[in-house]
């Protein structure tokens, strides 16, 4: 099983890359359902994994001029408080046990792999229906609405532990009217800035990292983002998204069901 976990992190990253996001959510089911990773745990490592393969993505899009970095900044400055706090104070405060349903124990772990099925069916959607760019001039920086929408993905990404680009390119390109090119490199430099904050949470809230595994899993899965940005040049990205957004679906329903039928 953890060679096909390390399998399935190369498959990860190279999507990843293909795509330039969204591959990062399967980080957590491959974590959790194939290396029998805590899902506590495993938000925590994914945080790491996505972080670091933002910085990679981010960094060549900076390079290609389409990074606005003083909106990027502005929308995670609010983000990286609100992954921190999630992950630093929230994270740890939510007792194991929540409640019972027709005799059923609803617990943390079942709590969050439910709402990662759910943030999934989300992604899912906005990978179908695609991207359209706003047309019209640039639209004036709405700072108010920045700063909401930068702390509500914050806090999602703080407990799912998946990047939440779904949410942060369509903000940026409805909300300061962005072009989507520049959308995109700038969500990838805000979704590094704050999942590596994310975990920094977490390693101050005391969780037990096992940094020889987290390390040879994220290495994985850049190889596998690096042969996926390679292979761009070939394969068409928007079609591959549709694709990726359908199997995403079925695993979004797949883990509700599993959670709460098995």
């Amino acid at each position: 099983m953890m060679i096909l976990g390390y399998i399935l992190a190369v498959v990860m990253g190279l999507t990843l890359g293909l795509l330039g996001g969204g591959g990062s959510i399967l980080t957590v089911p491959i974590l959790v359902y194939v290396m029998g990773i805590d899902p506590v745990l495993g938000t925590a490592y994914s945080l790491f994994v996505v972080g670091a393969s933002a910085v990679v993505g981010g960094w060549r899009k900076h390079t290609e001029g389409l990074v606005e970095w003083k909106t990027g900044l502005l929308f995670a400055a609010p983000s990286l408080l609100a992954v921190f706090a999630t992950r630093y104070w929230l994270m740890p405060a939510i007792p194991h046990h929540l409640f019972d349903v027709g005799g059923m124990e609803v617990t943390k772990q079942l709590a969050i792999m439910v709402f990662f099925g759910v943030v999934m069916l989300l992604a899912s959607y906005s990978m179908i229906r695609g991207r359209k760019e706003v047309e019209g001039p640039r639209k004036k920086v709405s700072i108010p609405l920045v700063l909401i929408e930068g702390l509500v993905v914050g806090t999602v990404t703080g407990i799912v532990g998946a990047g939440g680009g779904f949410l942060i390119v369509p903000a940026l390109v409805i909300l300061v009217g962005m072009p989507m090119k520049k959308a995109v490199g700038t969500s990838l430099v805000i979704i590094a800035i704050k999942s590596l904050i994310g975990f920094t949470g977490d390693i101050g809230s005391g969780q037990d990292i096992d940094w020889v595994f987290l390390s040879i899993f994220t290495g994985v899965s850049l190889v596998g983002m690096l042969l996926g940005i390679y292979l761009t040049r070939f394969v068409p990205a928007d079609k591959l998204k549709k694709v990726f957004g359908w199997f995403v679906l079925v695993m979004g329903i797949f883990i509700i069901v599993k959670e709460t039928l098995f």
